[in-house]
């Protein structure tokens, strides 16, 4: 994976172009450029796959094409083996390489055969013209600004709002032509927004269960297609807990790493499953009192988020991947996604099954500014590959064709996940309800104190020229008597909480921080043998 920067058209201008790329050094290991007459292209590339031969930016043999590539193609080698049937010849073994000679000869169609999780450039050098894709799910950025005379594209909003215009962002799913001084005309291969459609409906609970199983043990042993050490981010829930069981299986060489509070039982139930697997585990221990304005100001910084609920999930993420890039681990996996198709959340279940359907694509459809940024914005931004298997499109599209009785039944969320690895999953995990990452140790709570102080630091570093800092959807659906289309419009026309909500919410985060001091003065003092057991 790498960062990614150019500038194309007559004005493009070498200094400038070397400020925007300096803004992504933290998302790979070395800086690989092009510079010619309009056309100025870079890479901050984190070396993977062919680490010492998949130079960027990358040109083809006749030399008429440059690509400026991040991310992954995981099935590179069936891409391959077709392409060397058809004729081609490969300098060397990295997906870098097959993304262009998929390109030269599929064109855009292309799109249709990767599998994977990126964002790429492909520019003509003679006109200055670039081919603009993002992956299906967008889990892997890509934005543009221009300014006259030049087109700047980047994978990081940092990496331009220094031009102070308008930026755009690749929407997930989209491909298309961008001319140097001329339109951006993208359109979408994938629409989020109607998957699964025409395709049947899975209600028989034992097909569904076989086919959830294939589809994520596939996923991820295409994930882990790597001779370096994969990480787990490893919360002690359901869904870090299946990649951590898939990935001690298929690659011995593994770590596990969890981060919260010493005592919380989000540690206590990793640490029980790293210890019954037998795999290294760290464990990034976050007092509620460690979370100051510093910690909140850097994460909306690396983050570039616009939701509130985001931004403070990303200061508790931040610590972990700081922690993995010590540890010298630069591809790791993570559970997210799961709550998103398979009802994860009580609102999939208090909307009503007409509008759960629509609600999944709506929450699908906006990963990619909301969890899937906040992932990839803490882990590239200290040098590490984060991969989602729970957001392959194969099953996401399977996810859309289960019904909401198969996701939530028996009072447990995400059922069918449940059923579908009754065998693998220890029982203390399976049984386990859901305890979202930072709400149980507090963490949470203490960063709210700070919720007022996060639009501005936002606007400071330059961000609203994408977007400005809104509410959180799920509060506003709420606050909606659970109408989803009344909520999409009222999160347009109020995007941010008014003075008198962040006083209410202020005020409310000041009491239960309060709290936990409250009861150290007037409570009795603990003795040992009194601390919390391990879960089961």
């Amino acid at each position: 994976m790498c960062g990614i920067a150019l500038s194309l058209g007559p004005e493009a201008d070498p200094t400038t172009f070397r400020r925007m790329l300096a803004t992504l050094a933290p998302r790979g290991e070395v800086t690989e450029t092009r510079y010619e007459n309009g056309l100025l292209a870079g890479t901050r590339r984190l070396r993977i796959v062919d680490r010492e031969r998949a130079v960027q930016p990358w040109a083809s043999a006749d030399e008429r094409w440059l690509l400026c590539y991040n991310g992954e193609v995981f099935n590179q080698h069936e891409l391959r083996a077709e392409l060397v049937r058809l004729g081609h010849r490969f300098r060397g073994t990295s997906d870098t390489e097959v993304v262009l000679a998929a390109f030269l000869r599929w064109g855009e169609g292309m799109v249709t055969r990767l599998r994977g999780e990126y964002a790429f450039a492909v520019v003509e050098r003679a006109t200055g013209r670039a081919y603009l894709v993002r992956d299906p799910l967008g889990v892997k950025p890509l934005y543009w600004a221009r300014t006259p005379g030049c087109l700047h594209v980047a994978s990081e909003v940092k990496a331009l709002v220094g031009h102070r215009a308008p930026i755009v962002e690749v929407p997930p799913g989209h491909h298309g032509w961008a001319e140097p001084d001329g339109p951006v005309r993208l359109r979408a291969y994938v629409d989020l927004l109607a998957l699964g459609d025409g395709l049947p409906v899975v209600d028989d609970p034992d097909e569904a269960a076989l086919l959830v199983r294939a589809a994520l043990t596939d996923s991820i042993r295409m994930r882990v297609d790597t001779d370096l050490t994969v990480g787990v981010v490893l919360s002690g829930g359901l869904d870090s807990s299946l990649a951590m069981l898939h990935v001690r299986e298929m690659h011995p060489d593994c770590v596990a790493v969890t981060v919260g509070v010493p005592e919380s039982p989000d540690v206590a139930y990793a640490r029980r499953l790293a210890k019954d697997l037998g795999v290294p585990h760290e464990v990034v221990e976050l007092r509620p009192r460690d979370i100051r304005l510093a910690d909140i100001r850097e994460s909306i910084r690396m983050s570039e988020l616009t939701e509130y609920g985001d931004i403070i999930n990303a200061v508790v993420t931040v610590p972990l991947f700081r922690r993995l890039r010590e540890l010298g681990v630069k591809v790791v996996l993570t559970g997210d996604g799961s709550d998103e198709l398979f009802g994860g959340y009580p609102m999939y279940h208090e909307v009503g099954p007409e509008a759960s359907r629509r609600l999944f694509l709506h929450k699908i459809r906006n990963l990619c500014r909301t969890e899937l940024q906040r992932v990839d914005r803490a882990s590239m931004g200290h040098g590490v590959e984060a991969r989602v298997p729970f957001l392959d499109l194969s099953l996401v599209e399977l996810a859309m064709r289960l019904p909401i009785g198969l996701k939530m039944r028996e009072g447990q969320e995400k059922w069918i996940v449940r059923r579908a690895f009754a065998d693998l999953l220890p029982d203390y995990v399976r049984r386990r309800p859901k305890n979202p990452m930072s709400y149980s140790s507090g963490l949470h709570e203490r960063a709210r104190l700070y919720k007022p102080f996060f639009a501005r630091l936002h606007r400071s570093f330059g961000y609203h020229l994408l977007e400005p800092v809104r509410r959180d959807f799920d509060s506003v659906l709420t606050r909606c008597g659970n109408d989803l289309d009344r909520a999409i419009a009222d999160g347009r026309a109020r995007p941010d909480y008014t003075v008198l909500e962040h006083a209410r919410d202020l005020v409310g985060a000041a009491k239960w921080n309060a709290a936990p001091m409250v009861r150290r003065l007037v409570g009795p003092r603990r003795t040992r043998g009194d601390e919390a057991p391990l879960p089961g």
